[in-house]
């Protein structure tokens, strides 16, 4: 069975609450919320949303019995991982979940979104030849994603809709493709 699905992946304040207000300021969110917002204004955007695929749970829902298996099933069902990494990520429990359980388990190839750059030559060093010492410290906010990216490939890209839908419909970024495991970047 083909995989169609992008898992989302990024921080929030625990505990969260859809609903609330708070979740709304915890800008991770909402840059969550623009890939909806996206797909829901034009239906060829990319962006299939994999927490669309099962019931949504209740905060103070058994992270063991309930938490954590969704999210696990979510991302079996998805072909990829978009990861929003931030000047505002924290690394939290259900965020090192979903990246260890994605890349040490199924291997899902990752598409990190950095929101703080808006332009390809954002994300890279004076030379246009190698990601930029920023972008690099960020990887320390989630020392899971840090340690562990080299086993799967790892698209680093700035927050760009144009940029993102390249991402999204490039077929090296799904899980099984034949791409070498690393990190990679749209050149200029």
């Amino acid at each position: 069975m083909s995989k169609t699905n992008n898992y989302c992946a990024f921080y929030v304040s625990e505990p969260f609450n859809e609903s609330s207000l708070g979740a709304h300021a915890t800008k991770d969110f909402c840059y969550y919320n623009m890939l909806k917002a996206w797909k829901g204004a034009d239906n060829t955007f990319p962006f299939n949303n994999a927490h669309d695929t099962t019931y949504n749970v209740r905060d103070n829902s058994d992270w063991e019995s309930t938490l954590k298996p969704r999210l696990r099933e979510r991302l079996r069902n998805s072909k990829n991982i978009i990861l929003y990494l931030s000047n505002n990520t924290i690394n939290s429990r259900a965020l090192r979940e979903e990246i260890d359980y994605g890349i040490n388990n199924l291997e899902l190839p990752i598409i990190v979104i950095y929101p703080d750059f808006k332009n390809k030559e954002d994300v890279l060093n004076y030379s246009k030849t190698e990601l930029n010492s920023t972008v690099i410290s960020l990887w320390d906010k989630l020392p899971i994603f840090r340690d562990s990216k080299f086993k799967i490939p790892a698209l680093h890209i700035p927050l760009n809709k144009e940029i993102i839908r390249k991402a999204l419909n490039d077929t090296d970024l799904r899980v099984g493709s034949k791409i070498k495991n690393g990190d990679y970047f749209y050149k200029l």
